[in-house]
């Protein structure tokens, strides 16, 4: 009887024992089935669509030679500090100088400069590919918002001020309260004086003539508002350009900045004249022509 008993517990244990194996196999089989989703087994995630660039030009290469010249006249006549000839004979300055980028695959650029005694000229082309790092947003998509912040940030209006808009409509303020426009600045920007009418040229002034300044004269209404900061068209898939008139006390500089967007790359040109003779201001109408010009060719290059 006794080693009846014993066998009958035995058996019973061996029972429990099947048992809380045979539960714990079918709770890891529940867990396994409950973490897969009705509708999610064997479907992909929705991706964006890449960008329509994977590369960027080479920017001291992007701008050739003869525009180079005229928008930097007395680059060539630099000192040979600054103008020694490069291994093809074009001199130093027309090859440009690189700027620093922490990633060559998503943003490049180059500058340049030429300098005489009367003044200077700076150039910039700066190139970004701009990538989304969210996979339901494209590359194409992440530019377009990064342009529009940067149309924001810049004031630009939403449509041309010669397309109906008032002459003052494009100015905007800056921190020091001085008019921002496309027209040759506010009287107010250089000391009055005799009143006898100011020269306004394409050249690099001349600081040297020591006589008194004079008041800026101001060009007609409809002049200022076709050079007022504005939307452009025709030129990738969005372009705007600003223009700002600065005075300082070593002279005065006239800063075009045009960017357009093409796909996922998003392109800024700025283009400075600096002169140090208050009364021959930078000639808006000429700067912005130049850096048009050269957007022009640079956009046309994404397409060939």
């Amino acid at each position: 009887m006794q080693r009846k008993a014993y066998a009958t517990g035995a058996a019973l244990a061996a029972v429990l024992a099947v048992g809380t194996v045979g539960c714990t196999g079918g709770s890891g089989a529940g867990g396994a089935a409950s973490d897969s989703k009705p509708g999610t087994v064997g479907t992909a995630a929705v991706t964006a669509p890449p960008g329509t660039y994977r590369d960027l030009p080479e920017p001291c290469d992007a701008v050739d030679t003869g525009l180079l010249k005229a928008m930097l006249p007395g680059a060539a006549s630099a000192s040979p500090a600054d103008g020694a000839e490069g291994g093809d004979g074009t001199p130093a300055a027309y090859e440009g100088e690189q700027t620093v980028t922490y990633d060559d695959d998503r943003r490049v650029g180059c500058r340049w400069k030429s300098s005489t005694g009367m003044g200077s000229r700076h150039l910039l082309v700066d190139f970004e590919r701009v990538v989304s790092y969210d996979p339901a947003v494209s590359d194409d998509e992440r530019a377009v918002r990064l342009y529009e912040d940067m149309v924001l940030e810049a004031g630009i209006p939403s449509s041309s001020p010669a397309d109906g808009e008032s002459p003052g409509s494009g100015e905007k303020k800056d921190e020091a309260g001085a008019d921002k426009a496309g027209d040759g600045g506010d009287a107010d920007e250089t000391p009055e004086g005799s009143g006898e009418p100011a020269e306004s040229g394409g050249d690099d002034g001349d600081g040297g003539s020591g006589e008194p300044e004079t008041a800026v004269p101001q060009p007609a209404p409809g002049a200022a508002a076709a050079l007022a900061p504005r939307p452009l068209e025709d030129l990738g898939d969005a372009a705007y350009i600003d223009d700002e008139l600065v005075t300082a006390d070593s002279g005065v500089h006239r800063d075009i900045t045009l960017v357009f967007r093409t796909g996922n790359v998003i392109v800024t040109v700025e283009y400075e004249q600096w002169v140090t003779d208050k009364r021959r201001l930078p000639d808006s109408a000429e700067l912005q022509e130049k850096a048009l010009e050269l957007a022009g060719r640079l956009a046309r290059g994404f397409r060939d």
